[in-house]
């Protein structure tokens, strides 16, 4: 399925943590601050992929606010680094969400995008987070769905088909994310266009290829005549 013809396309909607927000390096900076205090030093890379790893497991359950998925896992993966954190002493992490930095071309290819098409966030937060986080993105959205609205977390279908709901069709709609599990794989289901960011440098390793991959978000603003 390869990209519409740009003048095709009337919507282009974003991931937000990964996609438009450094989440990995506000998670790790916010971690690594709060176990300092019990002086404990933990390994970055095994620490931010065992995280991933347990949130996913955390959102599959029955729905509760991202706050919550934050504070669960940091208790988790404290726990299996060896490092006791408190329940109660969890709420750092949500916490920290309003710190968490944009990269550094997100705003500017926001910009590009909005004077082009009408653009949106859909993002697995609640409404509060991502008031936080929209604090450091300047561009005026036209659409934001996210996992509070819907009750799930993708890659539930729930949040691409509300957006396709709002927006009146899957037609003319362009899809740009970091996240292969969450959104690349639903949305090839759903036949929508989706441009993967490829930050890590992941393969593909006879997965499903996306609609296009690109190494950061300016270069998916760029293939969608955004430049």
């Amino acid at each position: 399925m390869p990209l519409p013809k740009l003048k095709d396309i009337t919507w282009v909607t974003t991931d937000c943590y990964g996609t438009l927000i450094d989440w990995e390096k506000g998670i790790l900076e916010a971690f690594k601050k709060e176990a300092a205090k019990d002086g404990f030093t933990f390994d970055e890379q095994q620490f931010i992929d065992r995280f991933l790893e347990v949130q996913a497991e955390i959102m599959s359950g029955s729905y509760e606010l991202y706050a919550e998925v934050l504070r669960r896992t940091a208790v988790k993966v404290a726990g299996e680094l060896g490092w006791e954190l408190e329940p109660s002493r969890a709420q750092f992490l949500p916490d920290s969400v309003a710190y968490w930095p944009p990269f550094r071309e997100a705003n500017a290819a926001m910009d590009r995008l909005k004077a082009r098409y009408k653009v949106g966030i859909v993002s697995n937060i609640d409404d509060k987070l991502l008031g936080y986080s929209r604090r450091h993105l300047r561009t005026d959205l036209d659409i934001v769905v996210t996992a509070q609205q819907v009750r799930s977390y993708k890659p539930d279908p729930a949040h691409f088909k509300e957006c396709a709901r709002r927006i009146g069709g899957k037609k003319g709609w362009v899809h740009i994310t970091s996240g292969y599990d969450t959104d690349v794989v639903p949305l090839l289901k759903m036949k929508v266009p989706v441009i993967w960011v490829n930050r890590r440098g992941e393969k593909l390793s006879g997965r499903a290829k996306p609609t296009a991959e690109v190494k950061n978000f300016r270069e998916a603003a760029a293939k969608l005549g955004a430049k």
